[in-house]
């Protein structure tokens, strides 16, 4: 499992380097964003752009990693594949996560450098 840490201003961008969130690899998942998260007290944003598949065990993982940051935080997700999108609204957690087509600063127009 890796993640990749960025940050930008009050965003800590994560991009989620697998192709697949699934029971395999959720705990490994859950391990990584405690530790990603630890030091950060703004926004947190997943870039999905590369998960294909995500399963019940992959999302429970993002869930209880939404958990994790506290009362009134939100794990914001950002390009999510079709699939993944699928899943999300299939389960209504399209509603609980704040979601993004692109990534935030792409959208300002500023260059993801």
């Amino acid at each position: 499992m890796q993640i990749t840490r960025e940050k930008r201003g009050d965003i800590l961008a994560l991009t989620l380097q697998v192709q697949r969130l699934d029971a395999a690899g959720a705990l490994a998942f859950k391990e990584q964003m405690r530790s990603a998260v630890a030091d950060h007290d703004g926004r947190i944003l997943l870039d999905m752009e590369q998960v294909g598949f995500l399963d019940s065990s992959g999302l429970g993982a993002l869930v209880a990693s939404m958990k994790m940051l506290g009362q009134g935080r939100r794990l914001e997700l950002a390009r999510c594949g079709a699939i993944v999108t699928k899943v999300l609204k299939l389960t209504r957690m399209d509603t609980v996560f704040v979601m993004h087509d692109r990534l935030p600063w792409a959208a300002a127009g500023q260059d993801a450098a």
